[in-house]
């Protein structure tokens, strides 16, 4: 059985579109492993945020019996550790988180060379919009040409296939 071609991006606007045209897209396979081992990492994080300012907290006196410890979005603290997780390490990364980074993928921004901290900001609070609609976001990877989700398009990237070879 013949292996199908991996997409290639199809630029149509700016100069550095452009200069991404014919660079390879990142699989949905890619894209969705990358993006569980960064939310694992971000529960991680979590706890060694969480875990650790209870403590103090109590040795502050403060009552934190009525504080729920689970990690759903429920509760504020554990979506603004989300949205700094992956914001912050899109940005330090240019792109390349460290589950993109394990998967060999990363954002490249279709407006500047290097991941600017807005749109890193932008494209991790985008994953609350691609989750809308019963993660309707993310299957638009599916209908988009170039693989675009809804997070994507919010933060004007695209998720490519690092290669070290070639500017992306």
């Amino acid at each position: 059985m013949k292996k199908k071609p991996l997409p290639t991006y199809n630029a149509h606007e700016t100069e550095r579109m452009h200069a991404l045209d014919g660079v390879t897209l990142a699989s949905f396979k890619s894209r969705a492993g990358a993006f569980v081992i960064d939310f694992i990492l971000s529960f991680i994080l979590w706890l060694l945020i969480l875990v650790p300012g209870m403590r103090f907290a109590k040795r502050m006196g403060v009552d934190t019996a009525g504080v729920n410890l689970t990690f759903d979005l429920e509760h504020w603290y554990s979506f603004v550790v989300i949205v700094i997780f992956f914001a912050l390490s899109t940005y330090w990364g240019n792109g390349k988180t460290p589950g993109k980074r394990l998967f060999g993928i990363r954002v490249v921004s279709l407006k500047h060379d290097r991941m600017t901290l807005w749109q890193s900001l932008e494209r991790a609070l985008g994953y609350g919009a691609s989750l809308l609609e019963f993660g309707f976001g993310f299957i638009q990877y599916f209908i988009d040409a170039n693989h675009r989700t809804v997070h994507d398009r919010i933060a004007e990237t695209i998720v490519v296939r690092d290669n070290k070879n070639k500017e992306s």
